[in-house]
C-alpha cells in the first residue's frame, strides 16, 4: 500500500492521548471524532490530522445515522481502512462502523460480549467461567426462580454501563422487586446478579492474534462499587509476582477473552475472588484499556503503556507486520484516587521518592507509586489514604447515568 494507514479513532471521554500519539508516530492519518464539548480540551493536535465532532440529543445520546451520513461522505474522498474505540461507551460507535462500511475488525456480536453485562455473563457460564448467579430481567417467574436459587443482596447492573455507574444494591425480595417496578419500561436493559462479598481484581491485557501476549494482575484496595456509591477513596495494587492469585487471574482472563472472541485489543478484566469459598469469578470485560488512569499504574511498574502498544500493535495488523511487545519489567506499583474539596489541591504533602505520577485535573488528587517491594506500596497507600481522608478528600453521589 503506497499511501499511510488511516486511522479513525472514536473518543467522546477525553482520554486516548497516548494512543492517537504513538498511533501518529507509526506513520499513520489519524482522525478522531469525538464530543463536541471536548473541542477545547487538550488533546494532542499536532498528532491528529483532523478532527470531527458529534453532539448528542436531549437524552444523552448519539444519532448513529448521523455519524454513518458523516463518515460516508468523509470516505468519498478519503479511505478509512482502521475504526478504534477508545473508551467503553465508543464500542458500539466502533463496531456498528465497521459492520456498515465493512471494516475489518470486531463486528456488533463481538462487541457485545464487550460491552452487553448480561450477553458476557451468560456467553461466560455457557463456556465453563465461574460467574455470580445472575438473571435477566425479562420475565417475572424467571426472576422469582432467581430469587429463590440465589439468597440476597442482589445487585441490579444497567447492561450498558461502564464502571459502577447506575449500579444499586437491594437486601430484600421485596426490595428487589420495587427496584425493578420503578425501572418500569426500561426494565430489559438492566440485569440482575447474586452479590458475592470478596477481593476485586483488575486484568490489564493486551491481545495480539487473539493471544494474551501481556497481562498485569492487580488489586482494588478498594472496589470501585464501594468508591462510587460509599465516598471511599480509589486505590490499587499489582498483585504478588508469580503467586496462586497471579496465576488464577491471568487463567480466568485468558479464558475469558479466548470465549469472548478477541483478536486485536487492549482489554481490563474484572474479577472477584468470593470470601466464602475462595473461588475466582469473572465480573466484567472490556475492549479497552482500564479507566481511573490504571494504564498509568501497569506502566510504572511493568514498563509497558497499554495506550502506545495498542496502537502499534494495530498498526502492525493492519499492514500485516509482526508486532513484538518491548521487554517488561516488574516492580510493584500503587494508585490512589480521590475527589477533592480543593479546586487545585497542594501535593508537596506527599514527597516519597517512589511517587512516579502525580494526577493534573481539578477538584481531584491522585498518585501512583512505585517499589521494589509490595509491602513498601502499601505502607504508602495507607498513608496517603490517611492524609487524603483528613485534609482533601471530598465525595459526590454516583450518578445513574453517566455525564459525558
Amino acid at each position: 500500500m503506497g499511501r499511510p494507514l488511516t486511522f479513525l479513532c472514536i473518543s467522546t471521554y477525553f482520554k486516548g492521548n497516548d494512543f492517537l500519539k504513538a498511533c501518529k508516530e507509526e506513520g499513520n492519518t489519524v482522525y478522531l471524532v469525538t464530543n463536541k464539548k471536548l473541542e477545547t480540551k487538550p488533546w494532542v493536535r499536532d498528532h491528529i490530522d483532523e478532527f470531527f465532532y458529534v453532539e448528542e440529543n436531549e437524552a444523552g445520546e448519539y444519532d448513529m445515522n448521523q455519524i454513518i451520513n458523516g463518515l460516508a461522505y468523509v470516505m468519498r474522498t478519503r479511505p478509512v481502512d482502521r475504526v478504534v474505540a477508545l473508551d467503553d461507551f465508543d464500542v458500539e460507535k466502533a463496531t456498528h462502523l465497521r459492520e456498515y462500511f465493512r471494516i475489518p475488525g470486531m463486528g456488533q456480536t463481538t462487541g457485545r460480549y464487550f460491552r452487553d453485562k448480561l450477553a458476557m455473563r451468560t456467553k461466560a457460564a455457557e463456556s465453563g467461567i465461574l460467574v455470580p448467579g445472575f438473571s435477566a430481567l425479562f420475565n417475572d417467574e424467571a426472576i422469582n426462580a432467581f430469587i429463590e436459587k440465589y439468597p440476597g443482596p442482589w445487585m441490579i447492573k444497567p447492561r450498558s454501563e461502564a464502571s459502577a455507574t447506575g449500579i444499586k444494591k437491594m437486601h430484600n425480595a421485596a426490595e428487589l422487586w420495587q427496584t425493578i417496578l420503578d425501572l418500569g419500561d426500561k426494565r430489559h436493559a438492566y440485569l440482575v446478579e447474586q452479590f458475592k462479598p470478596g477481593d476485586v481484581y483488575h486484568v490489564d491485557s493486551i491481545s495480539y492474534n487473539s493471544r494474551v501476549i501481556f497481562s498485569w494482575n492487580s488489586k482494588y484496595l478498594a472496589p470501585p462499587f464501594d468508591v462510587a456509591h460509599g465516598g471511599g477513596i480509589f486505590r490499587s495494587v499489582t498483585v504478588p509476582f508469580d503467586s496462586s492469585e497471579e496465576h488464577a487471574l491471568e487463567t480466568l482472563a485468558v479464558d475469558v477473552l479466548k470465549a469472548f472472541g478477541l483478536r486485536h485489543s487492549a482489554s481490563h478484566t474484572e474479577v472477584i475472588r468470593c470470601h466464602d469459598d475462595g473461588k475466582y469469578y469473572f465480573l466484567e470485560t472490556s475492549s479497552r484499556v482500564g479507566g481511573a488512569n490504571l494504564s498509568e499504574m501497569v506502566e510504572a511498574s511493568s514498563g509497558i503503556n497499554l495506550w502506545k502498544e495498542w496502537a502499534k500493535m494495530e498498526t502492525a495488523e493492519a499492514k500485516g507486520e509482526n508486532y513484538k511487545l518491548p521487554p517488561v519489567r516488574k516492580d510493584y506499583s500503587g494508585i490512589i484516587i480521590s475527589l477533592a474539596r480543593q479546586e487545585w489541591p497542594d501535593l508537596s504533602v506527599f514527597n516519597d521518592p517512589e511517587i512516579v505520577w502525580q494526577m493534573d485535573e481539578p477538584y481531584h488528587v491522585g498518585l501512583v507509586v512505585r517499589s521494589p517491594s509490595r509491602e513498601r506500596i502499601i505502607e504508602i497507600l495507607d498513608n496517603y489514604a490517611a492524609i487524603i481522608q483528613r485534609d482533601f478528600h471530598a465525595s459526590a453521589p454516583a450518578p445513574d447515568k453517566p455525564a459525558h
